[in-house]
């Protein structure tokens, strides 16, 4: 009998140390590092390529082994663990992977005796149920940094704040997961922060026990002090939204709400239901749209909404949503559905976040309506309306609206500002011709970010059939011929004509704030307001401190007097370079001058697909076209193709003649430009050409150039077409005459502005020869060193 009673315990023990021994070779045999032959630091790039060759090895078609296919099966899903961040980072923390995790339920349930957990049966750390079910919405601290803090005033965040062996946090699993699924779809933000891992983030957030529920909204955390449940959880996020998001509206204030588009530039939206309270989905879309639009609720179950329902025919079984715009009587757009998805609902509200002809009321609105032209994208316009607010321009901007209305299109916005609250932008736009303040139409298109814009006046704005059949014809114009846009100006920043509305958010703000302060007070413990009571007594003892050294302090106000003017005189010698408020790409743009030195590497071997633009001047003209020239190119610098050089024509004229030469059509162009004003003859025979202010593309892999060509575009009414001729053509007509010295007399006034005026259309032109729509010229070869060497 005791041999007996030993052998049960024995042969228990062995089956205990088989069942053991085989579970550890299978978690061997699924090592996904193993099979692939990679150590657990190996980058994506060298498991990608032992992938590749260890498929192509174990492919069943090629390897005849009778093992081969279920060594490729392991090896195809290794990859696709080890590929995927996600994934990896659960299996280098808990050894399982999808199937793994699969086997250890079914082991649960057969035997109870899998090793790690149910074999002692705790109910907590169970990593397989609770934290691959988190580590969809896990946070990082850089993630939280960079996506929740900027996204949650768009939308609220909600956070769980849980960590490894927390009774509690098994407690609340089931509540929170029944509650995320419900909140989602909504579009809350989720958020699961795992102390363990992430001590940082849950020190910043001011979680400093497990389990903690927090919600983020407006970069502002608060914190939940109830019980978990459902209902708990779903207020605590509406209570985050602000208060005055969605306005009651019934048949009183209709009209009220309606007609306040043209106070507050925006789209109105009334949503019409059957529930007594505004629902979260719609609390929540006007959370996202609240910057866009106006968002106000109708109960159909009130008797005083009725009159609303018969005057837009609403069906009272299903929610109806609204957009109205300029039209208080005409809905702009419409949408009904029993179950209003948020998909849905976004694309309705990004369809109408705009009214047909929005005021602009500041910089960020004029982004948006009249975005910068990108070279791949399609060309978007502008056409902007200046008018007042005075009642004697209602009929003109009534007109204006009316012709926006029926010439909508996809490219082309419609807007309107006020003169006298957006005077620097009339100014600019205007030239200050104009004191006053007639209307007036202009089509624009925005070249950089920087404020460059094209722009072309269209006609004084009255209202009437032929202003807007003038303006018509110029738009259809424009879609054929977009040079017509031919001013150029840049565009000041625009004034915030809602910043004396600050205070009135400042008001709302601070009373949410304190309230906040008093909730936290109620209901949290001191360790989390140690935080919020340090900065309170931080600032008190600052402020006590500064008040007591000014009271004692000897009276020591001429010492700081001495300093100041070196201040003052760095200020004054700094203060030039500080004038823009946008940093450029580069802070100047390099220049270097073509010589035989830097002939060879500046264009000759240059690298594939590099240009060298080379300006060509003369001594005289040096100092003014080197400076227009860096203002034009400016906004070219930051490509990494481009070189900019200058040749002096005085010295290199040789070198000049031989590459027209060898471009021939280039040469036309130019010998057809000149047959009025210097007569015929090759380069030798007639008169010297004037080649200042030619621009040349050089590109010198291919052996091609686009030329640029002087074209005077200044306003001088008291000169003659002869001036323009000279400075648009050169100088062959006065080196005809006799006397040298009485034409440069005659022309001494006005060369400055004519030389300056050359290089007006060379943005346009550098615009064009980087989208590649130049003629091209192409040459033999580069001329020889010889032609480049300096003549004497």
């Amino acid at each position: 009998m005791t041999i007996k009673g030993m052998c049960v315990p024995l042969a228990g023990t062995v089956l205990l140390l088989f069942l053991v021994a085989g579970s550890v070779e299978t978690a061997s045999e699924a090592d996904p590092y193993k099979i692939l032959g990679v150590t657990r630091s190996a980058s994506q790039a060298e498991i990608k390529k032992v992938y590749k060759r260890l498929a192509k090895e174990w492919h069943p078609d090629k390897n005849k082994n009778p093992d081969a296919e279920d060594m490729f099966i392991k090896i195809a899903k290794s990859y696709e663990i080890l590929s995927n961040e996600e994934k990896r980072a659960n299996y280098d923390r808990y050894g399982q992977t999808d199937d793994t995790q699969q086997n250890s339920h079914y082991s649960h349930r057969r035997d109870n005796f899998y090793f790690d957990e149910s074999f002692f049966n705790f109910p907590f750390n169970n990593k397989a149920n609770r934290d691959f079910a988190d580590s969809k919405y896990a946070l990082h601290f850089n993630q939280y940094i960079n996506e929740v803090m900027p996204g949650s005033f768009k939308r609220p965040y909600l956070i769980k704040v849980t960590s490894d062996w927390c009774l509690n946090c098994i407690h609340i699993e089931p509540v929170w997961k029944e509650v995320v699924q419900e909140l989602e779809i909504l579009g809350v933000g989720i958020g699961v922060v795992d102390v363990g891992y992430e001590r940082r983030l849950a020190n910043h957030l001011g979680a400093h026990r497990t389990p903690s529920i927090l919600g983020v909204i407006n970069g502002k955390v608060t914190f939940f002090h109830y019980a978990v449940a459902k209902e708990h959880l779903k207020q605590f996020v509406e209570d985050l939204l602000p208060q005055r998001l969605v306005e009651k509206v019934t048949d009183r204030n209709d009209m009220q709400f309606l007609s306040s588009w043209h106070e507050l530039n925006k789209p109105h939206v009334l949503l019409f239901d059957q529930v007594p309270v505004v629902p979260l989905l719609y609390k929540l879309t006007a959370f996202a749209y609240k910057d866009y639009m106006q968002f106000g609720y109708v109960d159909q179950g009130l008797s005083e909404t009725s009159n609303l329902l018969k005057q837009f025919n609403i069906n009272t079984y299903a929610p109806t949503m609204l957009v109205f715009k300029e039209s208080v009587d005409k809905p702009a757009d419409i949408i009904q559905a029993k179950g209003m998805k948020k998909q849905i609902i976004d694309e309705f509200m990004a369809n109408n976040k705009f009214l047909l002809v929005p005021r602009l009321v500041n910089q960020k609105l004029f982004d948006e309506l009249c975005p910068v032209k990108q070279f791949h994208r399609r060309r978007k316009y502008c056409v902007l309306l200046l008018t007042g607010e005075e009642k004697i321009f209602s009929a003109g901007n009534r007109a204006f609206l009316s012709f926006a209305s029926t010439n909508a299109k996809e490219v082309i916005r419609f807007a309107y500002v006020y003169q006298r609250l957006q005077q620097p932008l009339c100014d600019v736009l205007t030239k200050k011709e104009d004191s006053t303040r007639t209307p007036q139409v202009l089509i624009l298109e925005r070249r950089n970010a920087a404020g460059k814009a094209l722009y072309k006046p269209v006609t004084a704005w009255n209202g009437t059939e032929a202003d807007q059949q003038r303006l018509l014809e110029e738009l259809e114009r424009l879609q054929k011929d977009p040079s017509i846009l031919n001013y150029d100006v840049m565009l000041p920043e625009l004034n915030n004509e809602f910043a004396s509305m600050f205070l009135i958010r400042w008001v709302y703000a601070s009373y949410d704030y304190l309230s906040e302060i008093i909730d936290d007070i109620l209901h949290n413990n001191w360790r989390e307001m140690m935080p919020l009571l340090s900065l309170i007594f931080s600032a008190l003892f600052i402020l006590f401190g500064t008040v007591v050294i000014q009271a004692f302090s000897d009276s020591s106000d001429d010492k700081p007097t001495k300093p100041k003017p070196k201040d003052g005189t760095k200020t004054e010698n700094g203060s030039s370079g500080s004038t823009s408020c946008r940093p450029p790409k580069k802070s100047f743009v390099e220049v270097t001058e073509l010589t035989d030195i830097t002939y060879t590497s500046n264009l000759v071997k240059l690298r594939p697909g590099h240009i060298n633009v080379v300006l060509v001047l003369t001594h005289a003209s040096k100092n003014i076209l080197l400076s227009k020239f860096a203002k034009e190119v400016y906004s070219f610098t930051g490509s990494l193709t481009l070189h900019f050089s200058f040749l002096n024509v005085d010295k290199h004229s040789a070198w000049m003649s031989a590459l027209l030469e060898y471009a021939q059509d280039a040469m036309q162009i130019d010998a057809d430009e000149d047959d009025g004003g210097g007569g015929g003859g090759g380069a030798g025979a007639g008169p010297k050409m004037d080649y200042t202010g030619y621009v040349m593309a050089l590109n010198g892999h291919k052996k091609y150039l686009c030329l640029f060509k002087p074209v005077y575009t200044g306003e001088d009414p008291d000169k003659s077409s002869e001036d323009e001729g000279g400075a648009v053509g050169g100088s062959s007509s006065s080196s005809s005459r006799p006397s040298r010295r009485s034409a440069a007399r005659s022309s001494r006034a006005t060369s400055t502005l004519q030389i300056h005026h050359k290089l007006d259309r060379l943005g346009l032109w550098m615009e064009r020869l980087m989208e590649g729509t130049l003629p091209r010229y192409y040459i033999p070869g580069w001329p020889g060193l010889d032609k480049i060497t300096a003549n004497k």
